[in-house]
């Protein structure tokens, strides 16, 4: 007789093949979407920072940075690390306004410490991003440092463990296309400049430095434009007189998403909104997001009208004011496909693009209108790249390339005005071979048939179904009699006096199935709600957390959720604080 392990390894071969056509269509609309961000901001709270930036500008531009985002999905993430990581937050969707507030307030809260280990932020971020990237976004971390690294003696930590530990988190970044943006503050002058700038050129990223904490916030506003494809667009310099100040802010066309205002000062301002039509508008307001700091406004205007707005600022009295402007636009370019991929020397190769938005071509020629677009070749073989002119033919480019030598070349389109630029995915096309003038065809896509999505649904559920049932049957079974491995280091903290029990050791082996905190705290009544805080053995000598109480659990600082199953690992710390009496208790698993 068939095993049920067996047959269930079966179902689920059967239920893949069935699912592949549907994975593949996810994919295809996904990549389609809007560009989203998934973001992790490294900071430094070294002691020295207090040197660096001594009013914090760097936490304020990381704000302001938050404030850029939507509020459709983009996700956040904090770390904040010295030699060590001092407090972490895992990726936070950004669906209301009040999440940016949660972000912001976690930043507020960062505290100095000792000594500084870059290796040690870097290898964090890369692995929040590892654990909660949405694949369909684009990822990215921002790092903001101040120096070299400085290790605790102490702890016998050498250059060489961190350089090893920093190549490690590179590694993983360039495998998952993960862009590093570092930010050197060099206000005393010991900023390593190339040290950065390596861990940017190694996985995609840009690369700043300043010796002021003053420019942080343009420096993010770049960040952010370059991460999207979109360009800053300085607005205008002036010194505040007390009185409003007019400035107009130019609405290209209707393709623009988001208008993002900076409105930069080192004190308070006042501002007002006019519309292209001359009427006032409210901030905020339905269509207009407003966010303050210490050092910045931020307006968004969420698809603005096209047209001349106004903007009336008011500041103190010879307060210098600085307003940059970034645009959000859902636009992509697109390359029609080649006559061919083979060429020969002295063969003309014609290009054509187009901007696409919704997944339709745009055939909006205002938008065209200022635009200019260029053809990049770049010869594989020497390694030199040519940018040649496009015309602009007022709803596309067109433009042609003659090969000149028998080579391979790898072309794109780039198209751009003031406030953004798009670049066409790259097509290699190679001249080493064939006769002179000849070509090979890109054959004609296949008429697709009809894809049977009726019975292919009605088998998967019945697969599904029968899959759950073994699973269900399996899991039971192999879960009754499993095992632990590892201990678990249980210290409880009274929070009224700050006394803390001695560190007691729990070892596992002797536990299967499950167990309840309250077994290893012996039973004690006062403890009772820790009874339905439930322990499962996971694979890899991990452990499962199930918390089914009203106890809050907190990892590095953070919540987490779970009421399903949260999963340890060997050195993993939580912290239980419990609702019935003011107690907190404090759990290392150890393997």
């Amino acid at each position: 007789m068939i095993s049920i392990k067996r047959f269930t390894r079966y179902l689920m071969i059967a239920a893949i093949v069935l699912l592949l056509p549907f994975s593949r269509f996810t994919t295809v609309n996904a990549a389609q979407s809007g560009s989203q961000i998934d973001a992790v901001l490294v900071l430094d709270v070294s002691n020295s920072m207090s040197y660096s930036d001594p009013n914090k500008i760097g936490n304020e531009a990381m704000k302001m940075f938050i404030d850029m985002l939507s509020t459709q999905g983009d996700q956040v993430g904090i770390v904040a690390y010295t030699d060590r990581i001092e407090r972490e937050k895992a990726l936070l969707s950004i669906k209301s306004a009040a999440d940016k507030e949660n972000l912001k307030a976690f930043i507020d809260q960062l505290n100095r410490g000792a000594y500084t280990d870059i290796a040690v932020g870097v290898k964090e971020a890369v692995q929040i991003l590892a654990d909660g990237a949405d694949p369909a976004h684009e990822p990215m971390i921002i790092l903001l440092a101040d120096g070299n690294n400085d290790f605790n003696k102490k702890s016998g930590r050498t250059q060489a463990q961190s350089d090893e530990e920093m190549d490690k988190a590179l590694k993983e970044a360039n495998a998952s296309g993960l862009p590093i943006y570092t930010i050197g503050l060099n206000a005393d002058g010991k900023l390593n400049k190339e040290a950065l700038a390596k861990l940017s050129e190694q996985t995609g990223g840009k690369s700043f430095s300043t010796d002021t904490a003053d420019d942080l916030p343009q420096i993010l506003s770049e960040i952010f434009a370059s991460h999207l494809d979109l360009n800053v667009v300085p607005v205008d310099s002036f010194t505040a007189d007390g009185s409003y100040q007019n400035v107009k802010i130019s609405v290209p066309n209707a393709n623009v998403l988001e208008a993002n205002i900076s409105i930069m000062s080192s004190k308070p301002v006042e501002a007002k909104l006019i519309d292209p039509s001359g009427n006032a508008v409210a901030i905020p307001s339905d269509g207009v997001l407003l966010s303050k700091s210490k050092s910045y406004s931020l307006i968004k205007l969420l698809k603005p009208a096209e047209g001349d707005w106004t903007l009336q600022v008011k500041g103190v009295n010879r307060d210098k004011i600085d307003i940059n402007l970034i645009f959000n636009y859902d636009l992509s370019l697109v390359m029609d496909p080649l006559a061919g991929t083979a060429y020969s020397k002295g063969d003309k190769v014609n290009i054509s693009s187009y901007l696409m938005s919704g997944g339709q071509k745009l055939k909006d020629s205002e938008q065209y209108r200022n635009m200019n677009a260029s053809l990049l070749v770049k010869d594989l073989d020497s390694g030199k790249t040519e940018e040649i002119e496009m015309k602009n033919a007022g709803d596309h480019f067109e433009g042609t390339y003659q090969i000149a030598d028998q080579h391979e070349y790898e072309l794109k389109v780039k198209a751009e005005e003031k406030s953004f630029f798009r670049e066409t995915d790259a097509v290699t096309i190679s001249a080493k071979g064939g006769g002179a003038g000849q070509t090979t065809p890109v054959q004609p896509a296949k008429e697709k048939k009809p894809f049977p999505l009726v019975p292919v649904i009605v088998g998967v559920l019945v697969l599904a179904a029968l899959l759950a049932a073994a699973y269900y049957v399996l899991r039971m079974l192999k879960q009754a009699n499993r095992g632990f491995v590892g201990q678990l280091v249980i210290e409880i903290r009274d929070e009224n006096t700050g006394d803390k029990t001695s560190p007691q050791y729990k070892k596992l082996t002797a536990f299967k199935g499950k167990f309840n905190l309250h077994q290893l705290l012996q039973l004690a009544p006062e403890l009772k709600e820790t009874d339905a805080i439930i322990f499962k053995p996971g694979s890899n000598d991990r452990i499962l957390l199930k918390n089914g109480s009203a106890s809050t659990i907190e990892k590095s600082g953070r919540a987490v959720d779970a009421t399903r199953e949260y999963e340890l690992k060997s050195g993993d710390r939580i912290t239980v604080s419990l609702q019935q009496i003011d107690k907190t208790i404090l759990i290392e698993y150890l393997v």
